[in-house]
């Protein structure tokens, strides 16, 4: 048996064939665009985001040679904090807006602002929003409530003809089956669900007043264990599958991701460098730590809950850099084949610690363990010996710290430490990354084996499980580690002192960071 597992995160869109025993058999993946407008905006085009799965998942089948009726569901993982706004058609009435998008902000401050407050949030609705859902809507306004806020009042045309505000999973699962819905996880970034009972989620009417959002603006909520529907018979014959294959209501990427690196016991901890980086796992129980943006919400396993600390721009910044040594379309600055590779023995090249240069990678903000859409990335320390070694190596080095900065809050949220963790997403196909990683965290790091598939493999796995075809204790062993990296203790002083300057550097420098990108937004015009 097989299952079609549609990943999509913030730049493409991949299809993959995966079997009961987490073989992957074929994949496939297409690009997909972001928008980056004026004023804090970025989108998606749904349309774009449509074709892409569907090219995909039919280069996926056809590689595959896999028969139709041996494909028993399709399941999709999908960035989130992404909303896109349908008609009753089901037809997107406007862009999506991206988990960068922060235009929401001035919206979601003026909607949690009163005295007494702390940290920004009135004390009496900061109680009640962290004890329903397990947090609070983000004063940088980048999840989805802000985006609905944002849409209200500043488009309000786009508002009014949204039938429902979806996630880009319950958008792709809209497409596959023509049913609404959300599931219990993809519906945690609007912060306006009871989250308590985590196999029994539903809206908070309180929190709906507060909002001022219609509940008929929302989707009907299943677990995320469910099966949604079977494929619409014209879905099925795009993709090539049969109309009665079944569509699962699927996990969101980071609670996919935690399935896809082995990590389904609680404690057992792993983190992810795609586009974005987070580090997570799965606990027992809901719990909240605002003022460093760590949380739980609802995992892809029933009755559980995983840890969300996630701390934003991570890949991007290799990409940037790789963008800034080879222009994209300057004829006399030509990549090489294999570009990423060419940065990453770059950063090989140079010594541990990159001789001083410290790079800050908060290209878009920081998000944990810091709430800061204001602060932005910066090399500094850099002198005329500086090489393009240094800077390729800085930027590996500066994501660490930042990943370090966040695995002291996550130990201390979940009461323990780390004996080892899990190193998922594409940056983990570096083995120099790997042992950069390894000497900053000061932590054995198990490099997944086919890293880059570990989201599409977890949501299938989690959808295996939940059809009864594999037991979830299971998974672990199915799950392969490539090699485990362990710290080098010559390296400890070297990054032990570059870590104390990036923390102090963020310190020093955000008033700075402020006063140059102070947002101003037609709400306070």
């Amino acid at each position: 048996m097989h299952i079609l597992a549609i990943d999509m995160g913030s730049g493409s869109v991949k299809a993959a064939i995966i079997s009961s025993r987490a073989e992957l058999v074929a994949s496939s993946l297409r690009q997909i665009t972001t928008r980056l407008l004026g004023h804090n905006g970025a989108e998606h085009d749904p349309e774009e985001m449509w074709s892409a799965v569907k090219s995909a998942a039919q280069s996926a089948i056809s590689q595959s040679h896999v028969p139709a009726e041996e494909i028993a569901a399709v399941v999709c993982t999908t960035q989130w904090a992404v909303t896109i706004p349908v008609d009753r058609s089901g037809t997107a009435v406007g862009n999506a807006i991206s988990w960068m998008d922060t235009r929401g902000a001035p919206y979601n401050s003026r909607l949690v602002d009163g005295w007494p407050k702390i940290a920004g949030y009135n004390v009496a609705r900061l109680i009640k929003w962290i004890r329903l859902t397990g947090g609070a809507p983000m004063l940088s306004g980048n999840d989805g409530l802000g985006h609905i806020l944002f849409l209200k009042n500043e488009q309000p045309d786009i508002y009014h003809a949204a039938h429902r505000f979806l996630e880009p999973m319950d958008y792709i699962n809209l497409r596959l089956t023509g049913n609404f819905a959300a599931s219990f996880g993809t519906i945690y970034p609007y912060w306006l669900s009871d989250n308590r009972n985590p196999n029994q989620i539903d809206y908070a009417p309180q929190l709906l007043a507060i909002a001022g959002i219609e509940r008929e603006k929302l989707p009907d909520l299943m677990p995320v264990n469910a099966v949604l529907g079977a494929l619409k018979p014209d879905a099925a014959r795009e993709l090539g599958l049969r109309p009665e294959t079944r569509v699962m209501m699927g996990s969101c990427d980071s609670q996919a991701a935690a399935i896809g690196a082995g990590c389904v016991r609680d404690y057992d901890g792993y983190f992810y460098i795609g586009t974005t980086s987070w580090m997570s796992c799965h606990v027992p129980a809901k719990k909240t730590d605002l003022m460093h943006m760590i949380a739980t919400m609802p995992a892809a396993l029933p009755g559980r809950y995983t840890v969300t600390a996630e701390q934003g721009a991570a890949g991007r910044c290799i990409e940037f850099l790789k963008d800034l040594l080879f222009p994209p379309g300057d004829a006399t600055a030509v990549a090489p084949d294999d570009a990423y590779g060419y940065v990453e023995n770059l950063a090989g090249q140079a010594n541990p610690g990159s001789d001083g240069l410290i790079f800050t990678p908060w290209i878009t903000g920081v998000l944990a363990p810091a709430s800061d859409s204001a602060t932005r990335s910066a090399f500094f320390n850099q002198t005329a010996r500086t090489t393009r070694s240094h800077y390729a190596r800085a930027v590996m080095e500066g994501i660490g710290f930042n990943l370090r900065w966040l695995k002291g809050y996550v130990e201390k949220f979940i009461g323990r430490r780390f004996e080892h963790l899990s190193f998922i997403g594409g940056g983990a196909r570096s083995e120099v990354w790997c042992q950069i990683l390894a000497d900053i965290l000061d932590c054995p790091i198990r490099q997944v084996a086919d890293p880059r598939n570990a989201n599409a493999v977890g949501a299938a796995m989690a959808a295996f499980a939940a059809l009864g075809e594999i037991r979830l204790d299971e998974i672990g062993s199915l799950i392969k580690v490539s090699q485990v990296f362990a710290p080098n203790p010559e390296n400890r002083t070297v990054y032990n002192r570059n870590f104390r300057e990036f923390i102090a550097f963020y310190k020093r420098a955000r008033p700075i960071y402020r006063r140059l990108n102070a947002v101003v937004s037609s709400a306070s015009r």
